[in-house]
């Protein structure tokens, strides 16, 4: 091995071990999270708001994010909700479509499949688009 590889390994090495130092001594300090601990899935959902049969709404706007809101409490007890419009072309006719956007943090893909279920069956729909995507959660304030 030569001089200027023995080097250079020695410097990563140490720098491994830095960063192993750095680790242990963040993970001892109380109230700090581990960085595992800040790892979360934010869930996506796509609620759609016409009746699966007929493609009319079920609800006007107003009362469909009533009803929406509801649902998210009794089973998150929190929500954040945007209002969307969708649309598609389905054999030469043009569809248009009131959409609520969901965004759920801090649970699990079967407390947001349940959540689901109640929504399919309140909204008359076939399905509710849910995108799973990885993130760093942080709940952020004073002690």
């Amino acid at each position: 091995m030569n001089k200027k590889f023995g080097t250079i390994v020695i410097i990563i090495s140490l720098l491994a071990l830095c960063l192993s130092a750095v680790s242990l001594i963040a993970a001892l300090i109380p109230g700090a999270p581990a960085a595992s601990d800040m790892q979360d899935t934010q869930y996506v959902l796509y609620l759609g708001t016409n009746d699966k049969d007929t493609n009319e709404p079920v609800f006007t706007p107003e009362d469909a994010r009533a009803k929406a809101e509801a649902i998210l409490i009794d089973h998150f007890g929190g929500y954040t909700i945007q209002e969307a419009n969708g649309g598609w072309e389905y054999d030469g006719v043009r569809y248009q479509e009131y959409t609520i956007v969901i965004y759920l943090s801090d649970t699990t893909l079967d407390e947001v499949h349940a959540a689901a279920d109640d929504m399919i069956r309140t909204f008359n729909q076939s399905s509710v688009l849910i995108q799973a995507n990885k993130t760093t959660t942080e709940f952020y304030g004073e002690d």
